[in-house]
Order: structure tokens, then sequence, then C-alpha cells
């Protein structure tokens, strides 16, 4: 009677164990994707509240790729991670930088982009990498970002304005109540130096991706428990560059590789 109770027991274990696989490997056909909508050129709100943008054609990409319905819903940068642990959406397309600190709370996907941060000021300004040159500028960047600890981390005795939108502080750079700005150097070229008024400023300084700061490029933030999105998301990245799709939604946005190295 006990061998008989074992190979019960075990027989059940085994079937949990593959009933537990099975609904780990599970292909998500409906996803909800967490977007910014004030990051041009990756993402912007238009006047009737669609969301336009690089992430947001990739996201569309992507989709396709898993041939799954996705949903876009917006949401303020420095509530996003908070917003999708808590299931408001099941993953973040929002340029997003991969950083340690990020990967302590959620997981990512392998990169979609890695572009570079720059500084941007008035043309002819100084610039010299020191707190003690820093020291009395006006840095503006968007609160919760890369940039924003990359700043504080490097110049603690710069007066740090932080911001809910990287709109919001070229806005400030261009009424004088700013000496830089911190941002992704392509939201720089289409959120200012593209538009009205841009002619009067320039990038200053050296790019900026040390991997301390700025990870290893932007990746696809995702519940830890969601393992299997994470892997059909990969899957996807991987094949829509080895098509050409992505290669023609860059081309749409920017004249250079904003991918970056394979490594």
């Amino acid at each position: 009677m006990k061998k008989i109770t074992l190979c019960w027991m075990q027989m059940a274990i085994t079937l949990l164990a593959l009933s537990f696989n099975t609904a780990q490997a599970k292909e998500w056909k409906e996803i909800r994707i967490g977007v910014e909508g004030a990051y041009p050129p990756f993402s912007k709100t238009e006047a009737d509240g669609s969301v336009t943008g690089f992430d947001i054609d990739i996201a569309n990409a992507l989709c396709e790729e898993m041939k799954a319905k996705c949903t876009f819903v917006k949401q303020d940068w420095d509530g996003i991670i908070p917003a999708l642990m808590s299931r408001k959406f099941d993953a973040v397309i929002a340029t997003m930088d991969i950083t340690e600190e990020r990967l302590k709370k959620v997981a990512f996907t392998n990169k979609y982009q890695h572009i570079p941060a720059r500084f941007v000021a008035l043309k002819g300004a100084q610039y010299q990498a020191t707190d003690t040159f820093m020291a009395d500028k006006k840095i503006g960047v968007q609160r919760a970002t890369s940039m924003d600890m990359y700043i504080s981390d490097n110049y603690p005795s710069a007066q740090i304005k932080r911001y809910g939108s990287a709109d919001e502080a070229y806005l400030d750079l261009k009424a004088g109540r700013l000496d830089l700005v911190l941002a992704d150097s392509a939201a720089i070229t289409g959120g200012l130096l593209e538009k009205d008024g841009g002619d009067k400023f320039a990038f200053i300084g050296p790019k900026l991706n040390d991997p301390k700061w700025f990870g290893e490029g932007a990746g696809i933030a995702i519940r830890k428990q969601n393992q299997d999105l994470v892997k059909q998301f990969n899957r996807a990245i991987a094949a829509i560059r080895a098509n050409g799709t992505y290669t023609t939604i860059q081309d749409k946005y920017f004249s250079f590789d904003v991918y970056g190295s394979d490594q």
C-alpha cells in the first residue's frame, strides 16, 4: 500500500511540474504596453490623444511579429515602474536604460536601441567636466532618469532642476532659466535643436554612455515573474532586426544607427 501511495504521489508531483512549466511557457496574445508620450522622437502625444514615435512603431512591429493584440497605456515617466509593478500594464517600451538599479526591481529584454546622452547649451557656452565648474550651473534633467542619476552622482554641487518631461526642461533652457540640459542626444535633436529657436543651441561636451549610469542600452521592462514574456519579446526583437523592419523604422526617425554595437 505504501508503494502504491508513493507512486501516486510521484505521478502527482510530475503532473504539477508539467502543468507549471506549461503555464510558465505561455504565449502572450494580449499585451498592455506602458508608454510615456512626452519624449519625441521616441514617443509624443498627438492632438487627437494618440501616441506616435519610434518606440511606438517598434512596439507595433514587435506585436505584429508576436501576433499579439497590444494596447498602449500612457503613463508619466516617474511613475512608470510603479505602474508596471501594480499591473497597470505588462511591459514598458519607453527608451528605458537597462541599469543595475532598475534590474533590482524589474526584468529587461535585450536592448532595442542604444543612444548616448549629451549636454546641450547655448552656442558658445563653456564646459568643464568638474564639480567645481558645475557648482554655479543650473542643470535640467528629466526626473528619475539615467541622466538624473548621472548628474546627482557626478555634479552634486550643481543646481539640479528636475522636470516631469524633457520638453519642460527645453522650455526653461530657451527662457534662460537653465545653463545646461542633459538628455538622450536623439531626444535633444528632435525635441529642441530641430524646433523653432533650436539653432541657438548646440551639444556641448562628450557623448555619455558609461554603463554605470546608462546601462547597455534601452530595453523593454517587464515584471520579473513574467520571464515567458521577456523571451517572447527577445525573439521578436531578433526577428525584426533580421528581416529589415527595424531598419525601416529607424530610418523614418534617424539618420544614424540607433541600435549601436552588437556587443
